[in-house]
């Protein structure tokens, strides 16, 4: 008999793997995962090395911090490792409960949905899956079962995932391109009322689904268009799909989006993303009572919806915990007011600089967006990008303020002259003097006759021309 030395015994040991190992991080990626990644990360000097994160801040190994304005996407709503929710996490850990054995009705499911639905008006049953691109695929299913119709609307830019289904409603080209045939979903205009009421009169039409706050550009849908759409869809018996997932759960200033306009109810919600608190996958589809019955309408129809790892209990303790310090720690307050301050300080630096065109969102949802300047100077730089790629300037914008200020920005889409700001929820005043100071100084540096910013832009202009 051989006896296991004192390494062997000590098992998998996450910390030694990480120590010996932790450093070879880009070459592994771009190894066995999307080659791509690593090499454009590379490309824009974004390839560093954090080694830990708290709240809206990461730091290196050398202990500098960098603000985080990106939210991972908008998934750290509550920044990285909310004591709370790592609280949780450990408590349910420990509970040993027994989990997904597919024939119970575990505690903590039903406590989330109550939860959840108490922040969601008109809203009377939840279907819990793993992200949210699940939650629209939920929702699309639901819609046309409830209504036994087969397209559903959306506009123009949208993004509601990745999955086929979603991608049938993805109002971006580029992500589609290849992938067909998708679904038979059809397009209009974000806003026109009259393009929407086309499509209904064919009679065929399930259901709109539509972000209130375009994450593509940062678009607010303009003024009383949710309502009226609504109206409309009723009138021709459709349903409306409010996707939630990045502007659900106190980003815009309320709890949901759509809430900003005064009796919008959607007939399905969807969310992820900051339910999630940051650590376990997780995704919400709430809909109205009638629907839910008609989809599972019989006991042989129990698990004609389901998900293998949907209301496991790790993401609904998640889920729980986010809740909870949302309304204790007010959050959406928060949000509204930093959004505010925000908002104002950039929208002030309009009129100070002519590659600056609008600054637009709402709460902690921000676009800044760059536009053509007017001096011959600038102009004949702007041009050049706009040549080589559209969306370059405003990549040369988040790159020094990486490099130079340890402020994690990105860009609102490809080819878009627009920065997205989705930063933690918990940001305040401190972080907004930052991001702002920041900001300006390379917007100084924009309009200078010279600067660094130009020289990087070079470097993008040759790999935009330079192929794949």
């Amino acid at each position: 008999m051989t006896v296991a030395g004192p390494k062997e015994q000590q098992g998998f040991d996450l910390a030694s793997l990480l120590a010996e190992r932790g450093a070879e991080r880009y070459e592994l990626h771009a190894r066995y995962l999307n080659h791509q990644l690593p090499r454009m990360l590379r490309t824009i000097g974004f390839d560093k090395m954090y080694e830990r994160a708290e709240g809206a801040y990461f730091w290196d190994a050398e202990g500098n911090d960098y603000l985080d304005m990106l939210a991972g996407f908008g998934v750290m709503g509550l920044g990285r490792h909310h004591p709370v929710v790592r609280k949780a996490l450990h408590d349910v850990l420990d509970a040993s409960l027994a989990d997904l054995t597919r024939f119970d009705c575990q505690p903590l499911p039903g406590l989330l949905a109550e939860k959840l639905l108490a922040h969601s008006p008109g809203l009377d049953r939840v279907f819990f899956g793993n992200s949210g691109t699940e939650a629209v695929e939920t929702a699309l299913k639901f819609a046309r079962y409830a209504t036994g119709r087969p397209r559903v609307l959306y506009c123009d830019h949208a993004f509601h995932g990745l999955t086929t289904g979603s991608l049938s409603v993805n109002g971006e080209a580029g992500f589609r391109d290849g992938f067909a045939p998708l679904l038979p979903d059809t397009a209009v205009p974000l806003g026109d009322l009259d393009a929407l009421e086309r499509e209904l009169r064919r009679g065929d039409v399930a259901a709109l689904i539509v972000e209130p706050v375009q994450g593509k550009g940062v678009h607010p849908a303009p003024p009383g268009y949710l309502r009226a759409a609504q109206e409309l869809l009723r009138r021709h018996k459709a349903l409306l799909i409010a996707d939630e997932v990045q502007t659900g759960l106190g980003r815009t200033g309320d709890f949901y989006a759509y809430q900003h306009e005064e009796g919008v109810e959607p007939d399905l919600v969807c969310v992820a993303k900051a339910l999630s608190g940051g650590y376990v996958p997780v995704g919400a589809t709430l809909g109205k009572e009638w629907i839910f019955k008609k989809v599972y309408s019989s006991m042989d129809r129990v698990l004609v919806h389901s998900a293998s790892f949907g209301s496991n209990a790790q993401a609904m303790a998640a889920g729980l915990a986010v809740l909870s310090v949302m309304e204790n720690e007010q959050i959406v307050a928060n949000a509204r007011r930093t959004g505010e301050l925000l908002k104002s300080r950039l929208a002030g630096l309009v009129d100070r600089y002519e590659l600056l065109s609008e600054v637009r969102g709402r709460g902690l949802m921000i676009g800044i967006e760059f536009g053509r300047p007017r001096s011959m100077g600038l102009l004949s730089r702007w041009t050049m990008l706009q040549v080589a790629r559209k969306g370059l300037f405003a990549q040369m914008v988040v790159v020094p303020l990486l490099r130079r200020h340890r402020i994690l920005a990105q860009v609102s889409g490809d080819h878009m002259e627009v920065i997205k700001l989705i930063p933690p929820l918990i940001v305040g005043e401190k972080e907004v003097d930052r991001f702002v100071e920041a900001f300006t100084a390379v917007m100084d540096d924009a309009h200078s006759g010279g600067g660094l910013i130009w020289d990087f832009g070079r470097t993008l202009v040759k790999q935009a021309r330079g192929g794949q």
